[in-house]
């Protein structure tokens, strides 16, 4: 029986092969239909994937048990700035608002103080655009940083106030072409700084606020960043930043710029963060502040993934349902040319099943051969993308076992009416047929 039944299947395959190739074109352009959706599924799929493990890669550099405090420009200090020539803005984040949330709110296992000033750097007769930060030697406890030379900076320097530094790679470059690195000095301002430590550039950076006086503009592009103990950069260059425009000046005086803090445990980070938003607000009488939840950015970020996936996945869905559409039109035409030869088959001995065999066949193979056909093109177009453009993009290995399901399923769902039409046919009718 098993011989037989292979055999059967084997014979029902070729006269499915042999009547598609009798009309190559009209099979080509129905297949087409197919192909293209199915390969916009995986595309899609990948662009969305791609975009949001980007996302989930920036959150997670932020850290899930982080919490950002950081400082914003009111935007009625800026219209004021704007309206008086020399005026001096007083707002942001304070070293007491830390010291009240250590004392005050407790489950929080440390904390980072940050002070960002764009300045220029000069080595030599190499200058480059700077982003120094003053920072407390457990930054990298909080932060993802790679040191590839020489060393951070340590508690001893945040103690003594030490003029020392540590450079981003892309910097030493700039400053120290062909000049050894480590033990070098570099000047910021008026004070000169020994070259300690070397960092790897990172990845992605976070667009910061606050200017320096060496900086015309801030802009969108965070330059290389030095790092400083934050006790040397408040003793040498203090906390507020003077920007001259021609007869007169504009001065901000900003604390720190960003404090970020670990939370001992997951759980807490949300009802944590709540409290020292409320903390906050009783002593900030101003907009000056926003509170990050990386936490809460990543649940986001989940939940835009399955909307945009639900909306890609839609109207992959639409180009499948105009393939199987086309894959029905086809077949009903296929049947209203051959009726005769339905009805002579049928006078011969073939039985409805044999009929509805061959037609639901013929409609597999179709959709079977364009759903292989846009799997390989699925798989190509993520990577044309990635290759013209800096999208990432992430091929999952069930999206085109899905795209390629979907089709099959679809070319059998629309070619169940066509098979049967063409089985139910009376045989005299059909070879009466002109």
């Amino acid at each position: 029986m098993i011989p037989l039944s292979l055999s059967r299947i084997s014979h029902i395959l070729k006269l499915g092969w042999k009547s598609l190739l009798l009309h190559r074109l009209r099979s080509i352009l129905t297949t087409l239909g197919m192909v293209f959706g199915v390969a916009s599924v995986i595309a899609m799929l990948a662009i969305g994937e791609g975009a949001n493990h980007e996302a989930q890669l920036q959150i997670q550099e932020l850290g899930s048990q982080n919490i950002i405090l950081r400082t914003i420009k009111p935007p009625e200090e800026e219209d004021k700035q704007q309206r008086q020539g020399s005026y001096i803005l007083d707002y942001g984040l304070t070293y007491e608002d830390v010291m009240s949330i250590r004392e005050t709110i407790s489950g929080i296992k440390l904390v980072v103080e940050d002070r960002k000033e764009r300045k220029t750097a000069y080595a030599g007769r190499q200058n480059a655009n700077v982003e120094m930060v003053g920072t407390v030697p457990w930054y990298g406890d909080l932060r993802q940083i790679q040191l590839k030379r020489g060393r951070f900076l340590t508690e001893r320097d945040l103690e003594e106030n030490a003029k020392v530094c540590v450079i981003e790679e892309s910097l030493s470059q700039q400053l120290f072409p062909i000049h050894k690195i480590m033990g070098n000095t570099l000047r910021l301002g008026r004070h000169y700084f020994e070259v300690v430590g070397m960092l790897r550039d990172p990845v992605s950076q976070e667009s910061d606020q606050p200017g320096g006086e060496d900086t015309e503009t801030e802009d969108a592009e965070i330059p290389p960043r030095v790092f400083i103990p934050i006790t040397t950069a408040k003793r040498f260059f203090g906390e507020t930043s003077v920007k001259r425009i021609g007869s007169y000046f504009q001065a901000e005086a900003v604390e720190l710029h960003e404090v970020t803090l670990k939370v001992e445990k997951l759980e807490e980070v949300e009802s944590i963060s709540e409290a020292i938003k409320a903390r906050l607000a009783q002593t900030h009488d101003k907009n000056d502040f926003e509170v990050v939840v990386p936490l809460m950015l990543m649940r986001q970020a989940l939940r835009t993934k399955r909307i945009f996936n639900t909306v890609l996945g839609s109207i992959a869905g639409i180009s499948l349902l105009v393939g199987g559409i086309g894959i029905m039109n086809i077949m009903l035409a296929s049947v209203s040319e051959r009726t005769r030869e339905i009805g002579i088959r049928r006078a011969l001995g073939a039985t409805r099943r044999d009929i509805l065999s061959q037609f639901m066949t013929e409609t597999t193979l179709l959709a079977s051969s364009g759903g292989i056909l846009g799997v390989t093109l699925g798989m190509v177009i993520p990577w044309v993308v990635g290759q013209v453009t800096d999208m990432v993009t992430i091929v999952t290995w069930w999206s085109p076992l899905l795209a390629f399901s979907v089709s099959a399923a679809t070319g059998l769902i629309f070619g169940i009416y066509p098979a049967n039409k063409a089985a139910c046919l009376s045989p005299v009718e059909a070879v009466r047929q002109e």
